[in-house]
């Protein structure tokens, strides 16, 4: 991956400096010195500067001169002026008004910003803008470097060594990438240069958040530190982007590629961490208008969760994963429209789009199956949680003004915070903190791959799923369910084995198509060929036949801290139990780890169903002869 350093990147986009000469063949500047008034670049540019510049071009009307005048236009606008911005200023006559945007268009291209390039192994050479990369060559920015993508799931996929710092990468160059198709191919939405310029920087910095080994942190370490926490990523991350930039005085440079001050920054905000508007009202957002709502659909879509950050991620994971990719983002990027659905302007694709969406959130689907809710990767991430508890109270982080924090409060600073990432794993491992002996102890299991043994897997009948709140109660459950059995045959449980809640552990895991028991295509709308301009729905029934009847489901998975194989084999017995005490489904070994159980619940005598069957079709045929239900032959 490459990157610039920040002397590189202060020699390219200085705001107190105009661009001189050449410098690599990709960071070609483009401005003409002695062509500009008082030689500034002309986003500089005052009103009668640009005023100037235009009587030099021969635009000499004193009624268009006057009319910038009376607007106060001045260069920080010209990215944003279009055809239907001269007509509203009063600019009537159509000639003039297209010779004149060609004028400040070729202005504009005359100086155009510097790109960095960079080679992505996902979305290939990627063209990266100076502002964004102002922002990438930062300690915030440059600390998810040191946060891996997929967490404890490295430990099982050797390849999943890819970290949070390239999916931003990748989530600010497919903001673009969308943004700037919509507005090549519908120029009435007037989306400007600092429209796409927010979309991209609230993509690159939409996990700027993010904890130690990723959504293990904030999924699992946080709500066990603190229960009464609601804390997530997604409001660090909008804290750490303020933090960012304020420490780094980023805020001159953002006017100076013409953002809007606050606006602009709250605009991101919003993208990243959802409306920060607490009054009731129709249109919850400040930094854009109700005109734009479909801005807000680009980086965390939360009307139906298409969007480039779930799309980035698949490619990504894929990748890394050595697994295949069925969606093709860049398809859906052909086929996006906006269209009005009940007063509001929404991001929608083609009606014969509708499959592959329900092939992207079966992607979705069948990667947390296979990778992101692995057993072996969910039971390490456990385990680290575990050791993060335990050393909780000894880790010292410094802060604003020298104040302390610990692991699970480094979250309220962001200059602490700015200093955990995964390396706090080899910090407790390698701490000569006598305190932290019991954290080294289980982190050295992991490293052994002397891990929690996985007892099996079952899942509710529906309708009966587990409450969040009755989670902490499951292991003592797990606990007290002794095997039972009938009759005369000897005790199951080995007498010499003691098993305590504390021994199991219960993993719940709430499996879905991105928005619980909903089917996200619900809230999809699509247009036809015939008319591009209207917005449908399409339901499942139109799409095929072979399409899921629900879109969520609970698995439940038992682990035992212990690790012999005595305790194992008892263990898993109980798990048993618990299952027939709670009527769930059988797990898929429990006729080999507790043959002498299942039947009780699952396993009915063979003879016995096959005598019951056969009395029940004798009684099937004297109540209901045969031949009175055949029909009667034609022959």
């Amino acid at each position: 991956m490459q990157n610039s350093s920040q002397e590189g990147v202060s020699k390219r986009a200085r705001p107190d400096s105009p661009a001189d000469g050449y410098c690599t063949p990709e960071k070609r500047v483009s401005a003409y010195p002695g062509k500009d008034p008082s030689h500034l670049h002309p986003r500089h540019w005052d009103t009668e500067q640009l005023c100037l510049f235009l009587r030099r071009r021969g635009f000499d009307d004193p009624e268009v001169l006057r009319r910038f005048r009376e607007d106060q236009i001045t260069g920080s606008v010209l990215p944003y002026v279009t055809e239907s911005y001269l007509e509203n200023m009063g600019i009537r006559n159509l000639p003039w008004r297209k010779r004149l945007l060609h004028c400040l268009r070729k202005l504009e291209q005359t100086h155009t910003d510097i790109m960095k390039v960079f080679n992505d192994p996902v979305h290939g050479h990627i063209e990266i803008h100076p502002l964004l990369i102002r922002i990438i060559d930062t300690p915030q920015f440059q600390r998810l470097r040191y946060i891996k993508q997929l967490g404890g799931t490295y430990y099982v996929f050797p390849g999943a060594s890819h970290n949070r710092f390239e999916h931003s990468l990748g989530v600010g160059h497919l903001a673009g990438c969308l943004v700037r198709a919509l507005q090549e191919r519908q120029p009435e939405l007037d989306i400007s240069h600092r429209d796409i310029l927010c979309v991209q920087i609230a993509g690159l910095c939409h996990d700027l958040g993010h904890g130690p080994f990723s959504h293990m942190f904030d999924g699992r370490f946080i709500p066990l530190a603190n229960p009464e926490s609601t804390w997530k990523h997604e409001q660090a991350s909008v804290e750490m982007f303020d933090y960012l930039i304020a420490s780094n005085d980023l805020g001159p440079h953002m006017e100076f590629y013409g953002l809007c001050l606050p606006e602009d920054i709250e605009f991101i905000k919003e993208q990243i961490g959802g409306p920060t508007k607490t009054d009731d009202c129709s249109w919850p957002y400040r930094g854009r208008s109700e005109e734009k709502s479909f801005l807000y659909e680009i980086v965390a879509n939360k009307r139906n969760g298409i969007d480039v950050d779930k799309w980035d991620y698949f490619a990504r994971d894929c990748h890394h994963l050595g697994i295949q990719n069925n969606f093709d983002y860049g398809r859906f990027i052909k086929f996006a429209r906006v269209c009005v659905v009940d007063g509001k302007k929404h991001i929608c694709t083609r009606d014969k789009e509708a499959g592959n969406l329900y092939d992207m959130f079966h992607t979705r689907n069948c990667l947390h199956r296979r990778a992101y809710q692995h057993k072996v990767g969910n039971i390490i991430e456990t385990m680290i949680t575990d050791a993060f508890l335990k050393a909780d109270k000894y880790i010292k982080i410094k802060g604003f003004e020298g104040k302390e924090y610990h692991l699970s409060t480094a979250i309220e600073d962001m200059k602490a915070y700015t200093k955990l990432t995964d390396d706090i794993f080899l910090t407790i491992l390698h701490s000569d903190l006598p305190e932290l002996h019991e954290a080294q102890e289980i982190l050295r299991k992991i490293e052994r791959r002397d891990l929690y043994k996985y007892l099996g897997e079952t899942q509710p009948l529906e309708g009966r799923e587990i409450k969040k709140e009755q989670y902490d109660k499951l292991p003592a459950e797990v606990a007290n369910s002794k095997p039972k059995v009938a009759n005369s045959k000897p005790e199951v449980a080995n007498q010499d084995v003691e098993l305590k809640a504390e021994d199991f552990i219960v993993d719940v895991i709430n499996m879905d198509y991105g928005m619980q028991e909903e089917n996200p295509i619900n809230n999809v709308h699509f247009y036809c060929k015939s008319d591009i301009s209207k917005a449908v729905k399409i339901t499942k029934e139109q799409v095929s036949k072979f399409l899921p009847e629900k879109f969520a489901e609970q698995l439940i998975r038992v682990y035992c801290k212990k690790t012999d194989s005595k305790s194992i084999e008892v263990a898993g017995k109980y798990f048993v139990q618990w299952c027939i005490n709670k009527d769930f489904n059988k797990p898929r070994d429990g006729d080999v780890i507790a043959p002498e159980l299942t039947p009780l619940k699952w396993n009915p005598d063979q003879n016995d169903t096959k005598q019951h069957s056969v009395q029940h079709k004798r009684a099937s045929k004297t109540l209901f002869p045969t031949e009175h239900l055949q029909p009667h032959s034609s022959n």
